[in-house]
């Protein structure tokens, strides 16, 4: 299927590692103008300089914190004015939730809340405000949030509030932008693999002298019984990011392999 792809232009916002480099490789291998946007400057520079030498795409890495509103207006006008417009905004910056953040409900302070809520939602907020003009402007344009499964689940108050905070910003800039040509979607990926993934199962495969295999096995508890690759949700972002995508907006996509038990509808 031809997905339409080629020469448009997306800005990928947190592009230079994990899920949101798999889906910057995903959309420049369709043929499109990539901007990385991350808040290191070597690493956007160097996944910048390999998207272009391996998918002939013109690719170019702008360091950027997405805390920063100004940082943000900034990147996205620089992009602009480089690639002579945007086509598509992939928001995917976002501190990991790891294991050593509090999630009991006395350890929640204010302060966790609000750092969940300033990079994964207010930086997606940013980002979607400085590029959405340029996309109401042409009359067409794609808007995909990564947000995850944690939107669904009640293990932590900061984890479930940041998620489900993607899904309502999803939903009111979709219904907003609609009429303008503009799609938004929410993308929930699950356990996924990436290089934090892998180190964390070579990290719990030596302590516990358990197979690699097993480790994987143990953390596999979706419908698939597998853990996705990055490289599998970033199919699901390419093919939302696109002009076949049309008559999906507003809504969440799983993308972890099925929860086993709960009806979504």
């Amino acid at each position: 299927m031809d997905l339409h792809l080629s020469g448009k232009r997306a800005i990928v916002a947190g592009g230079s590692k994990g899920i949101g480099l798999a889906i910057a490789r995903g959309l420049a291998a369709e043929g499109v103008d990539i901007a990385i946007l991350a808040r290191t400057e070597q690493t956007v520079v160097d996944v910048a300089r390999d998207l272009a030498s391996e998918f002939g795409i013109r690719a170019t890495g702008v360091v950027t914190d997405t805390r920063d509103d100004d940082a943000v207006q900034a990147s996205v006008r620089q992009v602009v004015e480089e690639f002579g417009g945007v086509d598509i905004l992939v928001n995917s910056a976002a501190t990991p939730f790891s294991a050593g953040k509090p999630t009991d409900f006395e350890a929640t302070t204010d302060d966790v809340v609000r750092d969940e809520v300033e990079v994964k939602v207010l930086g997606y907020l940013r980002t979607a405000r400085a590029v959405a003009p340029y996309l109401i402007d042409q009359g067409w344009g794609r808007i995909i949030n990564i947000s995850g499964l944690g939107a669904r689940q009640a293990t932590s108050i900061a984890h479930t509030i940041r998620n489900v905070s993607v899904s309502a910003l999803t939903k009111n800039l979709a219904d907003e932008l609609g009429p303008k040509g503009i799609n938004v979607t929410v993308v929930h990926p699950g356990v996924t693999r990436t290089e934090r993934l892998t180190a964390r199962i070579a990290r719990e495969s030596e302590e516990s002298g358990r197979s690699q295999a097993e480790v994987e096995r143990g953390i596999a508890t979706n419908s698939i019984h597998r853990i996705i690759d990055a490289e599998e949700v970033a199919d699901v972002v390419t093919f939302l990011a696109s002009p076949r995508s049309i008559a999906i907006t507003g809504d969440a996509v799983a993308a972890g392999g099925g929860v086993p038990g709960p009806v979504y509808y």
